[in-house]
Formats: structure tokens, C-alpha cells, sequence
């Protein structure tokens, strides 16, 4: 199984699809479409955000959605989660931090995230084999998220909130997350999009990578 993970906007979605296809594997969606908390989330006041808590909300709305696919994906072989619930805390802890979620929101979605991850480790696959981490730079970000054009994601008073996210995944990843090894992909050279030979390049580059892992 592999994780694809990843800042918001760098292209998660399309590399999953590109190694379903290549692998011939089942692709779990992160649940965008039909949210209808998350549009709330972005265009949001902060008054609002205070009043209704549309942060914990939507956390609850991931950490659900990603629990029941990656328990779907754990009971087969050679599936492809695009983010998963490994990630989900992150997100979390960053509102914490920004005060969005409150100190007691976020000890009741640990205690919730803590019993579906022992959930988990009573599954016959306990863990993914792979994380798949799309990196870039500041720069790139704005431009993918600027490019795919959701509404509810422009805006320049989000510009500082997806900051604060970035600067913080590279730390989460190399020393927090735990669950399995770590390819990263440079997505500043990278367009999977619009370059049939850096999709090739990407793809080339997890095979050799899961080859490897099957001879440990």
C-alpha cells in the first residue's frame, strides 16, 4: 500500500491516479467533492470560524473519511491512498496552533485518532509500505493552488494560512511520521501534469524504490 502525501495543491490527486493506473491498484480519494464543510472552512471569518467551529468540524469530516478508507485499504493488497489518516494530525495540531481548534477539541480528536490506530494494528496489514512525499517550495504551492482553481482556495488572505502549513510538513515528515519509509519527489522540478516524462521519471522512481523494499 502507498500513502501519497503532501502540501495542499502539489499535485497529490494526480500521481495517485497515475500509480493506480500503473499498478493496477484501487485509488482511495481524498473526499473533497461533497464536502460541505470545507468551502466553509476557507471563506470563513474569523468570528465565524470562533461561533461555528469549522475547523474541528472538518477535521472530524477527514478523520472519518480517512479512517474508512484506509481500513478498505489495509484489508487488500496493492492499494493507493491519495493523503491518509497519518496526515490528518497535522492539520489538526496546525489550527490548534492557530487557535482555531481549542485545546479540548483537540484532546478529544487524539483520543478518537488514537483508538482507530489501534483499530489498525488489528488489521493483517498493519501499516503502508510507502509514503510518496510531493515537496516544494513556497513558490510552487501558491502557483499550483492558483492553477487548478478552486474558488473556496484563492483568496489573499489564505496566503499566510497555507505558510504556516508548509513550513512546518517537511519537520512532520522526516521526524514525526513513523508509519513507513519515505520517497520525496521535488514538485519545483517536477509537472506530472504537463510533462509525459516527468510522470515517467516519478513512476520509474517508485518502482525502483518498492523494488528495493521487497529485497529488505
Amino acid at each position: 500500500m502507498i500513502v501519497v502525501g503532501g502540501m495542499i495543491g502539489l499535485g497529490k490527486t494526480t500521481v495517485a491516479t497515475l500509480l493506480g493506473e500503473e499498478l493496477h491498484s484501487q485509488v482511495f480519494y481524498e473526499s473533497v467533492n461533497g464536502n460541505k464543510i470545507l468551502p466553509l472552512f476557507y471563506k470563513a471569518s474569523p468570528e465565524e470560524i470562533q461561533r461555528k467551529r469549522y475547523p474541528f468540524l472538518l477535521q472530524l469530516w477527514f478523520l472519518n473519511t480517512r479512517f474508512k478508507a484506509i481500513k478498505e485499504a489495509l484489508g487488500d493488497n496493492n492499494n493507493v491512498l491519495d493523503r491518509s489518516i497519518y496526515e490528518d494530525w497535522y492539520f489538526a495540531k496546525k489550527n490548534e496552533e492557530l487557535g482555531r481548534i481549542s485545546s479540548l477539541e483537540m484532546e478529544i480528536y487524539e483520543d478518537l485518532l488514537n483508538n482507530m490506530m489501534e483499530e489498525l494494528r488489528g488489521m493483517p496489514k498493519k501499516a503502508p509500505d510507502l509514503m510518496v512525499y510531493l515537496r516544494g517550495s513556497f513558490d510552487t504551492v501558491l502557483a499550483r493552488i492558483k492553477k487548478r482553481g478552486r474558488s473556496f482556495e484563492l483568496g489573499d488572505e489564505l496566503i499566510s494560512y497555507y505558510h504556516f502549513l508548509w513550513e512546518g510538513y517537511d519537520n512532520w515528515v522526516y521526524n514525526c511520521y513513523k508509519a513507513s519509509q519515505v520517497l520525496t519527489i521535488d514538485m519545483d522540478k517536477t509537472d506530472v501534469v504537463a510533462n509525459p516524462a516527468d510522470r515517467a521519471r516519478v513512476m520509474r522512481e517508485i518502482e525502483e524504490k518498492l523494488h528495493a523494499l521487497r529485497q529488505e
